[in-house]
């Protein structure tokens, strides 16, 4: 964007302002004007690959409309009459039902109806103009037809009686074409509008040509009234047009406003004049076309339709709006005035402007600031106002935005508004983001819906309205808006759709099962919010309206500071619980609703991880035993070397953990939580490796001895690491608090890497020793700077974004419910939920943990991590350089480094970490693996695709974590009463006391202390052994630690080969099973001589020419497993035995 934009051009004549053309032109340059970035190269082939041609994907439409308009030429005109008994005469000989709109012609009603062959015949719409694009719902041509004015009369614009006669001549052509053409006729009310019903005629039933009959071409035949058939000043948005039945008309009062009702009378004769109007915008500006369809996918994209239940925007407001900002270019005569939109501009030009317009422009309240395209000239400002949306087209003196509610302008407003926020945003996916992504997904956008039953007549109350289930809509946005309020940042109501219906019937009347579906978005500093504040008590008309609001639950309080004010207090204890009391409170109390009537979505997610209301305070007790431990540490006066730093590197620490800390219960089941200490540089460390893994075990040593001696409540015990070598860890230190904290420190030295480093860039050492001391330097670094890093990070966020935390949770769980845990570390888990939040496109950051959790499943079923990297920068510190950097990598190491992708095959690439490979690569293989990371991206794109096609209604949140072990070829069932045992042995926490003793009582905890946790969990510890002795051949699979199913499947790549020394498993010669040993045994002994005979797999055998083939022996290997797990190993499953 300009730095210095040219001021806003204000049309004095409205009351309102557009952005000038510079504004607008500024805004489209910055989409690229003089070089091809990648948005415009890719909208460019999108824009070839979704047009199609119309007489190519509605064969013999051509045709079909000249024999429509031949059957309705030969119409049979007749003069006036009493509009009773045409309706009879008409419905008896023909059996269709006049689809009247209500409230229907009164029995007594003195209206005559005639009846005139019209003459004037065109189409409209994307057909003609040849904008149709591949992936639009209702490929209908839209066929209109003119009704003659001398069906009318002066005063016919009064109390429904166009839209009458309308019907009536409707009807009419829909005898006629059913009569003479034999075709399917039904009626549909056009655009959801209840005032104009239309004709949809298919010929997928025509009987008379059977061409035809398989084109499938539905036209869709739309009456019209002529241009001007009504004056204008008539049908203002401040007039009345639906006056009182029987002409009881209060002087005193002024009848209501009937805008929409106006509003559809006059688009009424502005048909032709806009297919004018457009098609002259096609002439001037070559790009115009490419533009509206553009427009149309991503109106598509967000669910935005022409029709009342879609928004009431679609692809005819979109053009024209485009339109009507270039007409003030064309009537530009000098160059004082500026031009809304320049006609020579591009597509995603044209495209990022009218996005730019609708994110500022304030469609939702016409009433205080209408959005006026045009100048007004002799029509007063006051008249365009109106309560619902407004975008005024001067030079025609229509809204046509009139279809539009409330709730639907906010919402294009704010999709609008993140679609830019992502066009000026040079480091996302734009073209993904604006015209890819299905962005009216509502799990994926609203913190909470709420299904609300619908009354079960459709009956307006206010005649020529757009229809009673619109008005029920707008009492429960206008409830809820105001109960909600600084809660909730949008409220959205989707309407259900209108069906076509026979002309046979009348149109079917909203039912109980009908429903509305309201979505909101929150402000998650404000959600959980439990106490209100109204007016004081001396503010007496706005205590009374608030109390007439919030009937009986305000009521009067004085605060500490002395005011005195009307309050409301709420007392469930989650954010969400909160508002769904408000919810339930609010509509029960206006709208008679009981709390089983309505049905909530989205809050049953969090039970699957137990959340509650007290987990934020577990966390913070457990940072609270932190600082003490940090402070414990720092107060000890006689170890050799400064403290420098006590840093936190556990999920614990940094609100992450699927469970929340339970450190004020003793019984309960822990795991250490790790802490890294870090001591001044000192020229007394050692110079070799070896020596100071042993010198930390000094001072572990040292640390706990301190500790124990300075605060009686603590214990601490110095554990032994899993390691293999010597210049690996060696040990750590667990300090165990009474209260019931327990911390695992690990020692931390400079020097160490330094030497590791040294070692791995030495080009006089072995291969495998500079190798081996990368992969140690990797695990040192990781542990001890990256992992202190990203738990600040990671602890930052959680705090700026109060969804964070819940969102990482969910999504850890579900990676446990699909067996996903030993593949991917939590700190890969935690970055992929943090990089949802920081880079939220097509939305906005996620309020609420659904949504989170959602986006961020959506974000690992698009990762191409095969060929992209995921570069997650909270701080904003990456530049473009950078990010090549990270791209360039990944290349380097897909095409020479590992292209097999035996190293690494994920890369998450963070400011401190611009390798990418700090949490996707441990002991030298990558982590997840080639299996798991596809797994994974399997995994995720079924459940977007689950949450994207299912309703709200029918998506149970447990579908979403639902594993299957069905996929599996092996799994191993573990024994839960010995995993529980042997996890009570270790310090006491959890399970059954007594499980724990010892048979000596000299070895028994109460005699010698409390037992030490355990070191390792004993589940990890036995898939860690098999997966170093089988993972080759077998790939493991195992959830959370609850979890006592473990799958596995078989390698692929593993198969038949020749035998060769080292090889990479167990293998046996082929035919060597007991079978078909015993065939090969038989076939020797029938042919008499001693050679080997090899038996396929089909109990087939050939003669020992491939002596040396093997494969892996599975059965042996599975015969192993059991053997190493024990007891622990309940039984082994084999697939298809």
């Amino acid at each position: 964007m300009d730095s210095s934009p040219a001021k806003r051009r204000k049309i004095s004549e409205s009351g309102a302002s557009i952005p000038n053309g510079s504004v607008l032109e500024a805004a489209a340059s910055s989409a690229g004007v003089y070089r091809p970035s990648p948005f415009i190269l890719e909208t460019e082939e999108l824009l070839s690959e979704i047009k199609i041609d119309p007489s190519e994907a509605l064969k013999g439409a051509d045709q079909l409309l000249h024999k429509i308009k031949g059957a309705i030429e030969t119409l049979d005109p007749h003069g006036p009459l009493p509009i009773n008994d045409a309706v009879k005469r008409f419905e008896n000989e023909s059996g269709i039902r006049i689809p009247f709109p209500d409230p229907k012609p009164p029995k007594d009603s003195q209206y005559k109806l005639s009846l005139e062959r019209p003459t004037v015949f065109n189409v409209v719409g994307s057909y003609v103009s040849k904008t149709m694009i591949k992936s639009q719902g209702d490929m209908a041509v839209d066929m209109v037809v003119e009704m003659p004015q001398g069906m009318f009369q002066e005063k016919d614009y009064l109390n429904l009686r166009y839209f009458y006669k309308r019907a009536y001549f409707l009807a009419h052509l829909a005898a006629q074409v059913r009569k003479e053409l034999g075709l399917e006729v039904s009626f549909a009310r056009l655009n959801d509008n209840p005032l104009v019903p239309a004709l949809r005629v298919s010929a997928a039933q025509d009987t008379k040509d059977s061409a035809r009959s398989k084109s499938g071409a539905t036209v869709r035949i739309i009456p019209c009234a002529p241009d001007r058939l009504f004056p204008r000043n008539k049908l203002l948005s401040t007039s009345n047009a639906v006056r009182p039945p029987g002409g009881a008309e209060d002087k005193e009062t002024t009848p209501a406003p009937t805008p929409f009702y106006n509003s559809t009378l006059k688009a009424e004769g502005l048909y032709f004049t806009y297919l004018k109007a457009l098609r002259l915008t096609e002439k001037v500006s070559p790009a115009f076309k490419d533009a509206c369809a553009l427009g149309r996918v991503w109106l598509q994209q967000r669910g935005f339709g022409a029709s009342i239940s879609r928004g009431g925007f679609g692809h005819f407001e979109w053009s024209l709006l485009l339109s009507l900002l270039m007409q003030s270019n064309r009537r530009r005569k000098s160059g004082d005035q500026q031009s809304a939109l320049s006609s020579a501009l591009s597509s995603h030009q044209m495209f990022k402007a009218a996005i730019q317009f609708l994110a500022k422009a304030d469609l939702a309240d016409g009433s205080r600031k209408p959005v006026v395209l045009g100048k007004l000239g002799d029509v007063n400002i006051e008249s365009v106002r109106e309560p619902s949306p407004v975008l005024y087209d001067a030079a025609r003196q229509l809204n046509f935005g009139f279809k539009m509610s409330p709730w639907s302008a906010a919402m294009l407003k704010r999709q609008a508004k993140w679609t830019l926020d992502v066009l000026n945003n040079s480091t996302v996916n734009q073209f993904t983001a604006a015209f890819i992504t299905k962005a009216d997904v509502p799990l994926q956008i609203f913190d909470l819906l709420v299904q609300v039953p619908c009354p079960s007549a459709d009956e307006a109350r206010t005649p020529g309205s757009q229809g009673g289930m619109f008005e029920f809509a707008s009492r429960v946005h206008r409830i809820l808006k105001r109960a909600l309020t600084g809660r909730a940042q949008l409220i959205h109501i989707k309407l259900p759709e209108q069906r076509s219906w026979s002309p046979s019937k009348s149109p079917k009347l909203a039912t109980e099962s009908d429903t509305l579906l309201v979505g909101v978005i929150f402000d998650p500093a404000e959600m959980g919010r439990k106490v209100d504040h109204g007016p004081s008590a001396e503010e007496k008309a706005e205590a009374r309206k608030y109390r007439q609001f919030w009937g009986e639950r305000s009521e009067l309080r004085r605060f500490k500071d002395g005011n005195i004010q009307e309050t409301l207090i709420w007392t469930h204890d989650t954010p969400f619980g909160v508002c769904k009391e408000i919810v339930n409170y609010i509509l029960k109390l206006h709208l008679k609703m009981d709390a089983s009537e309505l049905e909530f979505y989205g809050n049953g997610f969090t039970s699957l991880i137990h959340a509650k209301a007290s987990d934020a305070a577990a966390y913070s007790t457990a940072r609270e035993a932190f600082s003490t431990l940090e402070r414990d540490i720092r107060s000890l006066e006689d170890l050799p070397l400064q403290v420098r730093h006590v840093a936190p590197a556990a999920p614990e620490l940094r609100s992450s953990s699927v469970k929340a800390p339970q450190l004020d219960q003793p019984r309960a089941p822990y795991r250490p939580m790790d802490v890294v200490i870090s001591f001044e540089v000192s020229s007394k460390w050692p110079d070799n490796i070896a020596a100071i893994q042993r010198t930390k075990v000094a001072f572990l040593l040292k640390i706990g001895d301190l500790l124990s001696s300075a605060n009686s409540s603590i214990t601490t015990h110095v554990g032994l690491e899993d390691a293999e070598h010597e210049h690996e860890n060696l040990a750590f230190l667990d300090i165990v608090y009474d209260e019931g904290a327990v911390f695992r420190l690990r020692v931390h030295s400079d020097l160490e890497e330094t030497l590791l480093d040294r070692q791995t860039k030495d080009k006089t050492l072995e291969q495998f020793a500079r190798t081996e001391s990368a992969s140690f330097l990797a695990t040192s670094r990781r542990r001890f700077t990256h992992l202190p890093l990203l738990n600040q990070t990671i602890s930052t966020f959680c705090t700026r974004f109060p969804a964070l935390s819940l969102t990482i949770r969910l999504v850890k769980h579900w990676f446990a419910s699909h067996k996903l845990t030993n593949h991917f570390l939590p700190e890969v888990v935690e970055l992929a939920a943090l990089h949802a939040f920081m880079n939220p496109a097509p939305w906005q950051i996620p309020s609420g943990p659904v949504t989170g959790l959602l986006r961020t499943l959506m974000l690992l079923a698009r990762w191409d991590w095969r060929d992209e990297p995921l570069i997650v920068d909270p701080s904003g510190d990456m530049d473009a350089a950078a990010r090549q950097a990270v791209s360039a990598r990944l290349t380097a190491w897909r095409r020479t480094l590992d292209p097999a992708m035996n190293r690494t095959v994920l890369l998450i690439a963070t400011p401190a970490d611009e390798t990418g490979t700090a949490f996707t690569s441990a002991d030298g293989r990558a982590l997840p693996s080639r299996v798991a990371a596809s797994r994974m991206t399997a995994l995720a794109r079924s459940a977007c695709r689950l949450v994207r096609e299912r309703d709200p209604a029918q998506l149970e949140p447990r579908m979403l974590f639902a594993p299957s072990l069905a996929d599996y070829d092996v799994v191993l069932h573990l024994d839960g009463p010995t995993v529980k045992r042997l996890r009570a042995a270790g310090g006491g926490g959890g399970g059954d006391a007594g499980a724990a003793k010892s048979r000596f009582k000299n070895l028994d905890g109460s005699a010698t202390g409390a037992r030490p946790p355990l070191a390792r969990d004993p589940v990890g510890a036995l898939l860690g052994r098999l997966e170093d002795a089988y993972g080759a051949a077998l790939v493991l699979f195992r959830g959370a630690a609850d979890d006592l199913a473990v799958g596995g499947i078989w390698n692929p790549t593993v198969q038949r080969r020749s035998f060769r020394v080292n090889l990479p498993c167990s293998f046996r010669p082929v035919g060597s099973s007991s079978a078909a040993a015993a065939a090969a045994a038989a076939a020797r002994k029938r042919k008499g001589d001693d050679r080997d005979v090899e038996v396929d797999s089909d109990d087939s055998y050939n003669s020992g020419d491939d002596d040396d083939v093997v494969e892996v022996n599975r059965e042996a290997m599975l015969s192993e497993m059991a053997r190493i797990g024990g007891d622990l190993i309940q039984s082994i499953e084999v697939k298809g035995s």
